[in-house]
């Protein structure tokens, strides 16, 4: 950037002709495109896209919740007793790993998905063939400082990962078969082109939802005026499942933000619960979150919404669950 801006100051001081105004105008452009939200969406693809296909891959569990002290292990053996990452992931397959990457707040802090977490989700895709792994989220913080204090960005590269700053360039715009309040909304590109996701929220509360879970996590997907999706919430977030489509929901429970969320900050408001539990199905995985922190899920606007609307399943009395102690 300051080259840049040295390139444009030597044109102001130059003598004005019509060749150096219509160079300064073109690096005036540019500019703006790169730094300004409102050009760089003028400027973005523009495409429509249906979405992820849902592929409906089943576990050998409706839920599998395994606790212990390592994070890591917590999650390899919650993947493991579903069936396997090789049940989602095949040779050769693009894997997207979607944590809550978007505050700058270290892993005690329990803001953002757990490192050690997402860099065992990272080393099983690999383990089972991916080509490549890919990590982002679009962040609500500096995102620089959010990758690097999450701690994310170093656990995830460690295993060979692709930690992708957000392009917010590569878009396609969301179509649904169904009105949508979602409709024509800027969907990250990276998000939809790939050929397994796997969705990865950190449970905690939050302000407006009563708890951040595994829809919510997906506005990290959504580019465009995000505080807009607020408005009608819980409705907006099945939509954005439904237009995921994540493969995989894996739930990090191992310190869970029970006060002050989404962002959190005062280690007194964190509780260590050192599990993760693993679903095929998000709204199952968001209503069973809720019985972690003992809250009523019909109080959680989206999980509402899907019960409504007959979207998954919220009976966790029919749900086949299995608990293993590491």
């Amino acid at each position: 950037m300051d080259k840049f801006l040295g390139k444009l100051e030597k044109f102001l001081d130059a003598k004005i002709t019509r060749r150096n105004f219509i160079k300064t105008c073109l690096l005036w452009l540019v500019y703006l495109a790169a730094n300004v939200p409102f050009v760089r969406f003028a400027f973005a693809r523009t495409e429509t896209s249906d979405g992820r296909e849902k592929k409906g891959i089943k576990g050998d569990y409706d839920i599998v919740l395994a606790e212990g002290k390592d994070p890591y292990k917590n999650t390899v053996a919650a993947v493991e007793k579903m069936g396997g990452m090789k049940r989602f992931v095949k040779a050769g397959d693009v894997v997207v790993v979607k944590p809550n990457m978007a505050w700058d707040r270290t892993p005690l802090q329990a803001a953002n998905t757990d490192p050690m977490v997402v860099a065992a989700l990272v080393d099983l895709a690999y383990k089972a063939g991916a080509k490549r792994v890919r990590v982002f989220d679009r962040p609500c913080n500096d995102e620089r400082a959010c990758h690097l204090r999450s701690g994310i960005e170093e656990a995830a590269k460690k295993k060979g990962a692709q930690v992708l700053y957000v392009n917010e360039w590569n878009v396609a715009k969301a179509h649904f078969p169904y009105q949508s309040p979602m409709e024509n909304w800027p969907m990250l590109r990276d998000a939809i082109d790939c050929d397994v996701f796997i969705n990865v929220p950190v449970l905690k509360h939050h302000s407006l939802t009563g708890l951040t879970l595994s829809m919510k996590n997906l506005m990290g997907v959504c580019s465009g005026t995000r505080g807009l999706i607020h408005m009608d919430i819980g409705r907006k977030l099945v939509d954005i499942t439904n237009f995921i489509n994540p493969d995989l929901t894996v739930v990090d429970a191992t310190r869970v933000l029970v006060r002050n969320g989404p962002s959190g900050g005062d280690l007194a408001d964190v509780v260590e619960m050192d599990k993760v539990f693993v679903a095929t199905d998000p709204t199952l995985a968001d209503t069973f979150a809720c019985t972690l922190v003992k809250k009523d899920p019909m109080t959680v606007p989206n999980i509402r919404n899907a019960y409504q609307r007959k979207i998954g399943s919220t009976d966790i009395g029919k749900a086949r669950v299995l608990k293993v102690n590491i």
